[in-house]
């Protein structure tokens, strides 16, 4: 187990850059994980907290290790980001300074081949995060219709093979149930067509991805965080979310890019009348993506986008 200790956080310290932590603030960790990101906002706290939160209950028990010597300015919580608002008022935290969220799925998660997220390693399908959630990815595979089949694999997985590869499952299963990452790995695989086959990375890779999504509710969570994370802010405070997929990264720059703006009249009305005002104020024009440095360090960094908004 001793390797993953050495994970790197995605943009470690454009994130504590763009959190500007204050020594006594209250702030969030929506995405525990490893505790990268945590360990170096809890470093720079004094008289302030940290709330780390992750529905997973494996990277909640490894936390007081990998904190040791600062768990007293930290409170863990298992839980859902989407449900911050939640969080917050049951903890009785009425604002914070800032918050960070970090949308990557924790690698250990992937590398523990017994959870079912990995395409390379055969396992039970199931790809939740949080082991006591009901629907697994068994059940998205062997009871969505066809038709929601291609329309995640496409929309979340952005798989051009969609139609093909939805058919193939919905053949396959009504012989028996398909029950296994590698057995829906290689039916993916004989689904492409040939030249789709020989391209640089696996087959099944954007697929499976889009079982994650849906399994996880990944969008929907990331859209209730938004819904409730510039009320959670005192003025002042940032917010901070690093997002790996372009529809995840669609929804954060939207919604910042609503609140920078307040006013919500048609374009064509000579003066406003809604008498919206901006709420928030985006810092950096452009989303902070990695350096060449981090990139040959961490090639997972890759896709990553950080985007950072200051309450008003």
């Amino acid at each position: 187990m001793s390797m993953d200790y050495t994970h790197k956080p995605v943009l470690l310290e454009e994130c504590l850059d763009g959190l500007d932590i204050r020594p006594d603030g209250i702030y969030v960790d929506g995405t525990l994980g490893r505790a990268g990101h945590s360990l170096e906002i809890v470093k720079g706290l004094t008289t302030g907290r940290l709330i780390a939160i992750d529905r997973d209950k494996a990277a909640l028990d490894a936390a007081p290790a990998r904190l040791a010597g600062h768990m007293d300015k930290v409170t863990l919580v298992r839980g859902n980001f989407g449900d911050l608002t939640a969080i917050l008022a049951s903890l009785g935290v009425d604002g914070v300074d800032g918050m960070l969220f970090d949308l990557g799925v924790s690698s250990p998660q992937l590398d523990d081949g017994s959870r079912g997220f990995s395409y390379l390693q055969d396992a039970p399908l199931d790809m939740r995060m949080d082991q006591s959630a009901p629907l697994t990815a068994r059940e998205v595979v062997n009871g969505w219709s066809q038709e929601e089949l291609r329309r995640i694999l496409w929309q979340y997985g952005e798989e051009r093979y969609s139609g093909p590869i939805a058919a193939a499952i919905a053949r396959r299963r009504e012989q028996a149930p398909i029950e296994t990452t590698g057995e829906l790995a290689e039916l993916i695989r004989q689904a492409m067509p040939a030249k789709a086959r020989r391209e640089k990375q696996h087959p099944a890779k954007r697929s499976f991805q889009a079982v994650r999504i849906a399994v996880n509710d990944e969008l929907g969570e990331v859209e209730r965080l938004l819904e409730g994370a510039l009320d959670a802010l005192n003025a002042g405070g940032r917010l901070a979310v690093i997002s790996f997929h372009s529809l995840e990264d669609r929804l954060v720059k939207t919604a910042y890019a609503a609140w920078a703006k307040g006013c919500t009249c048609p374009p064509d009305f000579p003066v406003c009348v809604c008498g919206k005002k901006p709420r928030a104020r985006l810092v950096g024009k452009r989303p902070i993506t990695a350096s060449a440095r981090e990139l040959e360090e961490n090639p997972r960094a890759r896709s990553a986008k950080l985007r950072i908004a200051e309450k008003l």
